[in-house]
């Protein structure tokens, strides 16, 4: 089994014919482009927020050259994901299948299938590059949590459009590319949003609810032997609260956000949330992922050094305030 934990994937074109009829080219005010996946013979598609957002006449297209226009009927602003729904013929309709993104692994063989620069239907290749990682999701806002990382091209219009992992599952959403000269090109770097995340909120979209993520409403670092020292804290490992979003879960619970300068970097007297709901926390993207993990209204209980004395307080999620 060793050539199955390759990079190559000797079945590829094989693979792309059995997938190609559940991808839909989506043009959006006749102009712009991007790409989507076929969820169901309902004709509910799964897409990218940004490249359906404020539209205001939506055609898809899928590889048969059946055509249709669709409406918006769920969009999740926080993890870049949106349906829509085409009036398409069911014989039409491919569903792709979304498979467990928790299952995979670096360096397994990837393809994506998409529309850059307008060129439908291309299709790339290579490998998952890195797991785990942050994407924008909403300006100012919630962040992508979770995020796959590959170096499979792809370009804008590739938004929207399937990853699949080598049994010719959807493992990610293509959302983004990373690019340090700030060009909108592919330089080695991709992003997609998990499957397991398009699933979770998949029946709130399809519904047309509105979705919402939980914050707690902090910033912070990550302890370690230096910033500690630099805080004034004893504690070297969780999360240095540096500052409190007003009207948050964290402020109504009254954390408090280090002020004091003293001039040896960080200020002092802020808390140190050390765990939530006894899970330990080392970094602020750790505490994120827990509790991006909940539900606004959920009730998490932190544990916090303050003053060198560790309390519990339960805090009530609320709304992720952007901004």
């Amino acid at each position: 089994m060793e050539a199955e934990a390759t990079a190559a994937l000797p079945n590829l074109p094989d693979l792309v014919d059995q997938v190609m009829p559940s991808i839909a080219q989506i043009r959006v005010d006749a102009q712009g482009t991007g790409s989507g996946i076929v969820i169901d013979r309902d004709g509910h598609i799964l897409t990218n927020r940004h490249v359906v957002e404020g539209a205001t006449r939506i055609v898809v297209e899928l590889r048969d050259g059946t055509t249709a226009t669709a409406d918006v009927i769920g969009m999740d602003a926080g993890n870049d994901l949106a349906v829509i729904r085409a009036d398409l013929p069911v014989e039409s309709l491919s569903p792709a299948v979304l498979g467990d993104s928790g299952l995979v692994r670096v360096g397994e063989p990837v393809f994506a299938i998409g529309n850059p620069f307008g060129l439908g239907f291309t299709v790339t290749s290579g490998i998952i590059s890195g797991l785990g990682r942050e994407s924008d999701g909403e300006p100012g806002g919630h962040r992508i949590r979770g995020v796959l990382q590959t170096d499979a091209a792809v370009n804008p219009g590739n938004s929207g459009g399937p990853l699949f992992n080598a049994a010719g599952e959807v493992i990610g959403i293509n959302t983004a590319l990373e690019n340090p000269y700030g060009q909108r090109v592919f330089v080695g770097v991709g992003y997609a949003v998990p499957s397991n995340t398009a699933l979770r909120y998949l029946p709130r979209l399809m519904a047309g609810e509105e979705i919402e993520h939980p914050q707690l409403g902090i910033a912070g670092v990550a302890l370690n032997a230096l910033t500690a020292e630099d805080a004034g804290v004893d504690v070297e490992r969780g999360v240095y609260v540096t500052h409190v979003v007003p009207d948050s879960a964290a402020a109504a619970v009254g954390l408090v956000a280090a002020s004091e300068d003293d001039g040896s970097g960080l200020d002092r007297g802020g808390d140190v949330i050390t765990a939530i709901d006894g899970v330990e926390v080392q970094d602020v993207q750790e505490l994120a992922r827990i509790i991006d993990s909940h539900e606004v209204g959920d009730t998490v209980a932190l544990t916090v050094v303050r003053d060198g004395e560790e309390i519990t307080v339960e805090a009530v999620l609320r709304a992720w305030i952007t901004g």
